[in-house]
């Protein structure tokens, strides 16, 4: 794609970079039939092309963005479906990103909306905020259906539209909180490595089991964990609402933290349970590359962060106490598949624990969570939650098995099939607790 950025606009490293994704893409089109709200709206400008197009203009004439740009961006789910599918390598994240950091800074959004995403933004990242959240929107549930339904092919939907969307996502009771930071697990038996695990912010509140999971996995063959203290959310619910302020203040926090854990006491990884989260970290090294203080440090924390799933792969687990007759459906986390390009390890694992793994179809295609995305669009993620949860019946299974805390939450909203972390599964295999549910 041929771009028109000036001398001046190239000498901003973030516009470079975007020059740099822009002239990789050679507007072939694979990416829209991948695309999940191309899939349903059938929108050229709700595809990956036709943002590209929109965000290249707008950045180019370096304008504060429109209406119009400000809605097809907005549907965007960051799933990233379309980089996997991409033959040309474009970096489709890095764009969108700087594109929702544009359009937080320069375009006024309506007053509601404005207030709403404050809200998001200032709850979701502290666990105590949200679980106190969660307990008042679990008394408000039952007024939900007085609420407007979102409407089919809105162009954008309204407060109370997306406070029922909120309420609907509330759970109705709360599990008691997990371990404090600061616990150290010990291993059992002799020390074979030493990891720390993310707590989290949302997953910590709505279902602390995953990460008890984890801890009893990785405990049960030698493995010592860490719940780091002064530890923070990763930032990606901010830096996916283009607040990157607020994102990269708690990157630095984080590394900061997790590099005098790993040298005081040693890591061998930072894992992680939630793949949104996962993705994020991963990226802090991009993320702060312009930064002099952080760059090297945040490259050394994105190489320390693994999912559960490749840490897992590395080691010998226990031999499986199943029996080979619970079918499991995977669902991949687009965070996971698309976003790590962790596809097979998560299936692999738990067939070789004695699981009935089914691929579902359309596994490429998102289930519409993607952090805030179910409360920010709450009719095109409800569609594709629905597409999902039917996709998933074909293969008639027993469980669903997921990586990430948003998705499980998202499909569970329409299944009465039991919803689990795929971690669960493998604690079960080897000696743990059948999952539960609270």
């Amino acid at each position: 794609m041929k771009t028109e950025f000036s001398l001046t606009q190239l000498a901003d490293p973030d516009i470079k970079e975007a020059d740099k994704i822009l002239r990789a893409c050679v507007h072939c089109g694979f990416c829209t039939a991948t695309c999940p709200t191309y899939v349903l709206l059938g929108d050229e400008l709700d595809s990956p092309r036709g943002r590209i197009y929109l965000i290249k203009e707008m950045l180019e004439k370096d304008k504060p963005p429109t209406p119009d740009v400000v809605k097809h961006i907005d549907r965007c789910l960051s799933c990233l479906a379309c980089m996997t599918t991409c033959p040309s390598g474009v970096n489709y994240m890095h764009l969108v990103d700087q594109a929702r950091v544009r359009i937080e800074r320069d375009y006024t959004r309506p007053l509601t909306e404005r207030l709403l995403r404050s809200v998001l933004a200032f709850v979701l990242p502290r666990p105590g905020m949200f679980r106190l959240s969660m307990i008042l929107a679990g008394l408000a549930r039952p007024f939900a259906a007085l609420l407007p339904t979102p409407s089919v092919g809105a162009s954008s939907p309204g407060l109370l539209e997306r406070i029922k969307a909120m309420l609907a996502l509330a759970p109705h009771g709360l599990p008691q909180p997990g371990p404090a930071a600061g616990t150290v697990f010990a291993p059992v038996g002799r020390r074979r490595g030493r990891v720390a695990l993310l707590q989290g912010c949302a997953q910590q509140v709505l279902a602390p089991r995953i990460n008890q999971a984890a801890i009893n996995v990785l405990t049960r063959h030698g493995i010592e964990v860490v719940l780091v203290k002064d530890e923070q959310c990763c930032g990606a619910l901010t830096h996916h609402m283009g607040q990157d302020a607020d994102a990269l203040s708690r990157a630095r926090a984080n590394i900061i933290v997790w590099q005098r854990e790993a040298d005081q006491n040693g890591l061998d990884a930072i894992l992680v349970t939630t793949s949104g989260c996962g993705t994020v970290i991963k990226d802090y090294g991009y993320l702060l590359r312009e930064d002099r203080a952080f760059a090297g440090p945040a490259a050394r924390i994105s190489t320390l962060a693994k999912d559960i799933s490749e840490y897992l792969a590395g080691i010998e687990l226990a031999p499986s106490t199943q029996k080979g007759d619970v079918i499991v459906a995977y669902h991949s986390a687009c965070s996971l598949q698309h976003g790590q390009k962790i596809t097979q390890l998560p299936k692999e694992l738990l067939s070789k624990n004695g699981f009935v793994v089914k691929d579902v179809p359309e596994s490429h295609l998102c289930c519409g969570s993607a952090g805030t995305y179910n409360i920010l669009q709450p009719d095109i993620a409800s569609r594709l939650r629905d597409r999902k949860v039917a996709n998933i019946a074909l293969v008639k299974p027993d469980m669903i098995a997921a990586g990430n805390i948003g998705c499980m939450v998202q499909i569970a909203g329409g299944t009465s099939v039991p919803v689990v972390h795929t971690i669960e599964l493998l604690d079960w295999a080897t000696g743990g607790p059948r999952p539960g549910l609270n």
